[in-house]
């Protein structure tokens, strides 16, 4: 799955979506993938066939720099999508649930 461009959707007066919040944090935090993507590896090259993104989101939380703020949990299903969207072969190790908004 394709995420959308990082663009923002507000129209004046309404509030930013959650995909909005996602696009923004992540593109401010470029370390919060690349922690996830390589995390994500490293379980899958010691022989895991399944990684809990949740897991590795909490043990990311306690590594971050006692400032950083916004490691939000409604973001791991967008971070699992994003990791499928860059590395397609990893699908079969997450388990997704169907989204409710776009």
């Amino acid at each position: 799955m394709l995420l959308p461009i990082s663009r923002p959707s507000l129209r004046a007066g309404s509030r930013p979506t959650l995909m909005d919040r996602f696009l923004a944090f992540d593109a401010e935090h470029p370390y919060v993938y690349r922690t996830l993507e390589r995390r994500t590896a490293d379980r899958l090259a010691a022989g895991a066939t399944r990684v809990g993104l949740k897991a590795l989101f909490e043990d990311l939380r306690w590594q971050l720099p006692p400032g950083v703020r916004g490691l939000n949990n409604n973001f791991t299903a967008l971070y699992a999508r994003k990791l499928i969207a860059d590395h397609p072969h990893w699908a079969s190790a997450f388990e997704l649930r169907r989204r409710r908004t776009p």
